[in-house]
């Protein structure tokens, strides 16, 4: 049936058409970016076939053409491609919980929406089955590397901060005990990786030390940048310490929204140790300082 101009479900419905033709391009353009005849490439096409036939399915009620969200298309797709399959995938059915809503109050005057909304929920599922990232498959190597780097670095930075107060004696030291520290890490990974092999968990030691051993420096990297760019070492220490931070949301947000974890949690509980080792080796190395009776 067609619906009356005046019909007060017709907005609702002519969204849904809207959010529906946006994702049928979004999809058509990752699959075609896969490669539409790998396995991840024909799932991708088939739903974006069927995301397309749920625009038709509302096109028959409204009897009018919708044009894509242009903006929503460009943005999915290249978070998709930048940052991941997975998580832009993810991020953007996270979106779909107020669609889920209105397909159900849609559904209470026409009920075949809601084998539109089933559907909707099958291609999650698929895309959770189907989704298979050499990324995510090294997170477990990324926060170690990551994890350490911001406890240990913090932490040293911190110490080095009030028993040197000289920020690029401090950035010397910090560089040479976070590339140190990442070389140790990333070895210990493949070691303990390769050890693994027989167990058929399929990961290559080499990735493995690759993605903890990039992980660690880019982290010290960043926490270090400050004691180069300032003067004042409390600045550059304050500065570290709101990366640290940052660093932290970001990547677990990230995690959280890929491998579906609750983010909350995990950013209080990696936040509260990586700050609370930096106070503690701060307050380490204003004893050791008075200590010694170092002046520099």
């Amino acid at each position: 049936m067609k619906l009356t101009r005046d019909h007060p479900l017709r907005l609702e419905i002519l969204a849904a058409q809207r959010n529906e033709i946006t994702e049928y391009h979004i999809y058509s353009r990752l699959a075609r970016s896969m490669g539409e005849e790998s396995p991840n490439g024909k799932v991708l096409a088939q739903i974006a076939e069927d995301e397309l036939a749920h625009y038709h399915f509302w096109r028959d009620y409204t009897g009018e053409d919708v044009a894509p969200d242009r903006w929503r298309a460009w943005k999915y797709y290249w978070i998709a491609r930048i940052l991941g399959l997975t998580f832009g995938i993810k991020l953007m059915e996270r979106g779909e919980g107020q669609a889920h809503v209105t397909y159900e109050r849609i559904a209470e005057e026409i009920p075949e929406a809601k084998r539109v909304a089933e559907d909707e929920d099958r291609h999650e599922h698929e895309l959770l089955e189907m989704l298979d990232e050499e990324r995510l498959q090294y997170v477990g190597s990324m926060v170690l590397g990551l994890n350490d780097a911001l406890v240990e670095l913090t932490g040293a930075l911190a110490g080095l901060t009030f028993a040197l107060q000289h920020t690029r004696l401090v950035a010397l030291a910090g560089l040479i005990t976070g590339i140190a520290a990442s070389l140790a890490m990333a070895s210990s990974e493949y070691l303990s990786t390769k050890s693994d092999e027989g167990e058929g968990e399929g990961r290559s030691p080499i990735k493995s030390a690759l993605y903890t051993g990039g992980a660690y420096i880019v982290t010290v990297a960043l926490l270090i940048a400050p004691y180069l760019l300032f003067a004042d070492y409390f600045v550059c220490l304050g500065l570290t310490l709101a990366m640290a931070v940052l660093i932290i949301l970001v990547f677990n947000y990230y995690i959280a929204v890929a491998r579906d974890l609750d983010f909350r949690r995990r950013f209080v509980e990696m936040a509260s140790i990586s700050m609370g080792v930096a106070a503690l080796s701060f307050g380490i190395g204003y004893l050791i300082r008075a200590w010694l009776g170092v002046d520099i």
